[in-house]
């Protein structure tokens, strides 16, 4: 995995941490309300939660996207994820306010019962099948052009969710004033730009199956016109 690749994995994750949901929200509630470390254990079991659904997803596409890595196919179906999860962000019609709704039917405890934060934040993530979706089309992506090297994938995968809970710190830390500027068309802007953005990148990687593979590796095009 080369520096492009960890670049990317942390551009990934970053606006990983941004995609709005229950999450994101029950997240900073938590933090104003528990205090930093009780949103650190939250954070901690969604994490894990992203941990069980990227396992999830690998171990069941590896074996399809080792016999077709080398097929433009694969481009096509991984565009399709991105574009059809980028549809679905765009297009969803739940607001903030509504969104704090549904994270108050989860019960914050009185007392900081960390592990009980923690299974929250693991079962409040992995019961959102978008999720496991939303990594399965990471998968697709990411696998065939790391010639689907389970260490490199493993260390892409693992700089994401590293930059991921980095960026959650920041978000935990600044919380009161971030509960203060999400209003209602604050969020909407946000979520029409990550769902405008996935939708990009999946018409980027459809495209990308129309160019012949030889084209794609730059370092074989230069030494042919270097000879």
């Amino acid at each position: 995995m080369d520096l492009f690749d960890i670049k990317n994995a942390i551009i990934g994750g970053f606006f990983l941490s941004f995609m709005i949901g229950p999450v994101f929200f029950m997240l900073i509630q938590t933090s104003i309300l528990k205090g930093a470390r009780a949103a650190i254990a939250f954070n901690i079991g969604v994490i894990l939660g992203d941990v069980a659904f990227i396992s999830i997803a690998y171990l069941g596409s590896r074996h399809l996207l080792e016999k077709v890595k080398d097929d433009p196919r694969l481009f096509y179906i991984g565009g399709l994820i991105l574009i059809i999860y980028g549809l679905f962000t765009y297009f969803d019609k739940s607001n903030k306010k509504q969104i704090e709704e549904e994270s108050k039917l989860i019960d914050i405890p009185v007392e900081n019962n960390y592990l009980r934060l923690l299974f929250k934040g693991f079962f409040l993530n992995f019961i959102n099948i978008g999720v496991l979706i939303f990594w399965l089309g990471v998968i697709v992506v990411i696998g065939p052009t790391l010639d689907m090297n389970p260490t490199h994938i493993f260390w892409y995968l693992t700089t994401i969710l590293l930059s991921y809970f980095v960026t959650d710190l920041g978000k935990i830390f600044l919380a009161k004033k971030l509960k203060s500027k999400l209003t209602p068309i604050v969020v909407y802007k946000i979520k029409k730009t990550m769902g405008i953005l996935l939708i990009i990148f999946g018409i980027g990687l459809m495209i990308k199956g129309f160019i012949p593979k030889e084209k794609l590796n730059l370092d074989d095009l230069i030494e042919q016109t270097s000879s």
